[in-house]
């Protein structure tokens, strides 16, 4: 994911996700949003995917116990439908609207607690899992969806393995921010400093990739989290410009990435008025 944008708000009150920008300013695919496991914090259930299952890239939640366990969505978002099918297909189910094409979808419910037009946070029940609909036995089915395509499902930032089944534990509404500074900068970067900001509101990384010899900087909130508000991140390598990603974002800015083969960098970022600046260093 080290090209993909964090997430932003799209409409009042309610963390969407944006259109993902290359430092160049050009427009890239809609980031997708930090897709939660839809239980609460420390829950372990099954993520079952089958070949010939309809659609094919959904995932059934399976655990021992499942009726009535507290359904949560998966990322914050905008209720767009509450629908009961009675014993046919979905059963009871949900749709959330993230932004930018994106949509989870909740089955088999067996009640359900918001309505359409609703803003819910991630982590927000939306009902209790349950049986109905056509189905064998009780579980939640969920789906990730792109302009209206099933998509295969990350979660947490984990891709589902196809298919098989595999345990997953919820961090869902655990607190803290749902990203690390690896997985913003992306495979073969590793954190070679940071800098906690003042007010406890975030921390600045700086990380190298040592196959391509590029930088990469990201700030991380610790505040507001899941709310757009003013956050920053820069990388400078001496003798070059400055480049900056600054906005109002969710959990992070960045990431800014520059090679610096033997160069000194200078880094640094902000979450709200408290801003941190290293000088010139790290110049192997």
């Amino acid at each position: 994911m080290s090209r993909l944008r964090r997430l932003a708000v799209l409409a009042a009150a309610v963390a969407l996700p944006a259109l993902g920008l290359t430092l160049a300013g050009q427009a890239t695919a809609s980031a997708a949003p930090n897709f939660q496991v839809p239980f609460k914090c420390g829950v372990t259930v099954d993520a079952a995917t089958y070949s010939g299952h309809s659609p094919e890239y959904s995932v059934d939640f399976q655990k021992s116990g499942i009726t009535g366990m507290p359904v949560l969505a998966s990322a914050s978002g905008t209720v767009t439908r509450v629908e009961n099918e009675g014993s046919a297909s979905y059963g009871r189910w949900i749709e959330l609207d993230h932004g930018g094409g994106w949509r989870s979808r909740y089955a088999h419910l067996s009640t359900q607690s918001v309505s359409v037009g609703q803003s819910v946070t991630g982590g927000k029940q939306l009902g209790t899992a349950g049986a109905t609909g056509n189905v064998t036995g009780p579980h939640l089915h969920f789906e990730e969806r792109l302009n209206g395509v099933v998509q295969k499902a990350k979660l947490n930032g984990a891709a589902v393995p196809y298919y098989a089944h595999t345990d997953f534990t919820s961090k869902n509404g655990c607190g803290g921010n749902p990203y690390s500074a690896e997985e913003v900068c992306g495979d073969g970067f590793s954190v070679v400093d940071q800098q906690a900001l003042a007010g406890s509101s975030g921390t600045a990384y700086l990380l190298y990739n040592a196959s391509t010899r590029a930088n990469c900087v990201t700030t991380l909130k610790a505040t507001s989290l899941g709310t757009a508000s003013a956050v920053a991140a820069f990388l400078e390598v001496q003798g070059g410009a400055r480049t900056t990603d600054s906005g109002s974002f969710t959990y992070y800015a960045g990431p800014v990435k520059k090679t610096a083969d033997s160069t000194c960098v200078k880094w640094g970022g902000s979450v709200g008025g408290n801003t941190y600046e290293s000088g010139f260093e790290h110049c192997d």
